[in-house]
């Protein structure tokens, strides 16, 4: 794994902030300038002040190095504002990426049966996107003050003494190029460190959600063994990279001990026979002790481990935020000009040895069609949803949108003909208005106004302050019925033709229900709601009834005369 990707996808993501980052460069030149003249003005001091015996003169070049502390100061104090700038916004835009990266991945994986726990994954990658945002704060933090000081450093004593210079230059070299060998080494083996820990998550994930059948094939042994592997082999992982860092001695021996040893025992030769004053190697010593010593040290400690996690988790992200790689018949995509939805023997379960949780099941649901699913807890309501749009795959049988399977459909295409509504409604950071239109961003104000009356939105909306209330991450003050009242009318304003709603309306009163599931049969297009009351049945065309051994569609009438089940279901709906 080579760091160019790393570094391609952060200046894409820096791009546009080269105001921030000049002046971060600027203000980091003034900060290093103490750092550069220490030596230098320590020199003065000894040579010119104090051997000759005149104080006076030697506290001058101190208060002149005191002056420069100061305006470095001053220069560390002016580079925080310039850093927040530079790495603040880096982190929404690394989610931004990673997000739409991993959702065209989880499409790609279309029938994969360990789909289940790419959530895990997405989740894990993005912690690694606030990382990235972490690590490369401190890296301009610290880092980036430590190194200027290491480079200002041997800028110094190249000018106050070239012969000490090109001798501690050399060593310096060397272990650079010692660490630089070895980093290769702690690159692969920290991504691998990084893709266990993304695993144990993943695995989890499909143990977690697969929870019932591991305890009613008493598996729990087996589901322990399987993530006690994951968790195994990233600490085996952790214990190969933790060895790769014995580096740091050869390093820092190279780097920091061997050109000071040999500096203090060089000295008096140096000054005997090679024309150094005292003050110069004075100022020589103080170069190492405080300005290159340091610079070395964190960067084989701190700075190992910390760009080492930056161009690993970058590398990472790069990979997830990455286009898909063409498939085979990409390119011959198709579209629709119809939307009537049919399920043929569609078959799904969880997991390949899990008890299906859609058996054989045949439906169609012509366009237009105002469509209520019922049944008990358990018996795939949620799944047959998912199954219908397109995010889980069936293992067996096919669905189809206009009589083109939902695989042989251009993605894109079918996010915009299928909206689903989730139980649990997504509402983000913004204005109020952004989060209506944001399945539509071209609707218009008259349009909002229709979808905000015709799902009973208007009360929240006053409340709220109008249109242009600013939500705060979480959902601020707005309740969970609330919520749901603001995703209900985002789908009534979207242009998908077929709407789905998965318990969207089961934070609502009766009435409120009511009024927003006849308000989006009433916009046209096919309606299919998930029920969670007897009554979203006793509105719909069609109800399909979902029951071993075998689905039952019809009407509630005739449901209600010829299911037992549909009748005890209606029974304890009212009661």
């Amino acid at each position: 794994m080579t760091a160019a990707p790393a570094v391609r996808l952060l200046r894409g993501h820096l791009r546009g902030r080269g105001r921030a980052l000049r002046r971060l460069a600027a203000w980091s030149a003034v900060e290093g300038l103490p750092p550069f003249a220490s030596g230098l003005l320590l020199a003065r001091a000894i040579d010119d002040g104090f051997l000759p015996g005149r104080p006076a003169t030697g506290l001058a070049w101190l208060a002149a190095l005191a002056a420069l502390q100061a305006l470095g100061a001053l220069g560390t104090r002016r580079i925080y504002p310039w850093l927040a700038e530079t790495v603040e916004p880096l982190r929404d835009s690394l989610v931004g990426a990673v997000v739409a990266g991993a959702v065209h991945r989880t499409i790609d994986r279309a029938g994969d049966p360990l789909a289940a726990g790419a959530g895990a994954g997405v989740s894990q990658v993005t912690e690694q996107a606030e990382a990235v945002r972490a690590l490369l704060g401190t890296a301009l933090r610290n880092m980036r003050q430590m190194l200027a000081a290491g480079i200002a450093a041997m800028l110094g004593l190249a000018l106050l003494a070239p012969l000490p210079a090109l001798v501690v230059g050399g060593s310096v070299a060397l272990a650079l190029a010692v660490f630089a060998g070895a980093l290769g080494v702690q690159v692969r083996r920290y991504r691998v460190v990084v893709r266990h820990a993304e695993r144990i998550g993943e695995t989890a994930a499909v143990i977690v959600q697969g929870v019932r059948d591991v305890v009613a094939c008493a598996a729990e042994p087996r589901a322990a063994r399987t993530v006690g592997a994951a968790v195994d082999a990233q600490a085996e992982a952790l214990r190969s990279f933790a060895r790769s860092r014995l580096v740091r001695i050869p390093v820092l021996v190279l780097g920091v001990h061997l050109p000071l040893l040999a500096l203090l025992a060089l000295a008096p030769r140096l000054v005997e026979q090679d024309g150094l004053t005292t003050g110069q190697v004075a100022g020589a010593v103080g170069y190492l002790v405080t300005g290159l010593r340091p610079a070395i040290v964190l960067l084989v400690d701190a700075g190992g481990t910390l760009l080492l996690s930056l161009v690993v988790v970058l590398g990472r992200l790069a990979e997830v935020c990455a286009e898909p790689a063409a498939t085979p018949g990409a390119a011959a995509r198709l579209d629709v000009t119809s939307y009537g939805i049919e399920a043929e023997h569609v078959t799904f379960a969880y997991s390949p040895d899990a008890e299906p949780v859609l058996s054989d099941l045949s439906l169609h649901v012509p366009e237009g069609t105002h469509l209520a699913v019922v049944g008990p807890s358990g018996t795939g309501k949620s799944t047959l949803a998912n199954v219908l749009t397109g995010l889980a795959p069936p293992q067996g049988g096919r669905v189809t949108l206009g009589k083109v399977p939902l695989a042989d459909l251009d993605q894109t295409r079918l996010r915009s003909a299928v909206t689903l509504i989730p139980q649990e409604s997504y509402v983000f950071a913004g204005t109020l208005r952004e989060n209506l239109v944001y399945l539509r961003p071209d609707a218009t104000a008259a349009e909002v106004d229709e979808a905000v009356h015709a799902v009973g939105l208007e009360e929240t909306v006053q409340r709220l302050g109008g249109h242009d209330a600013r939500i705060p991450p979480g959902g601020g003050t707005l309740s969970q019925g609330e919520r749901q009242l603001v995703t209900l009318a985002r789908a009534y304003l979207s242009a998908a033709p077929v709407t789905i709603l998965d318990e969207a309306t089961c934070h609502l009163h009766p009435a409120a229900e009511a009024r927003a599931e006849t308000a989006l049969a009433e916009r046209g297009g096919t309606l299919i709601v998930i029920a969670h009351r007897i009554s979203s049945a006793e509105r719909a065309q069609q109800v399909l009834l979902l029951d071993d051994p075998a689905p039952l569609l019809g009407t509630h009438d005739s449901l209600l005369a010829d299911s037992p089940l549909y009748a005890e279901l209606v029974g304890h709906w009212r009661t």
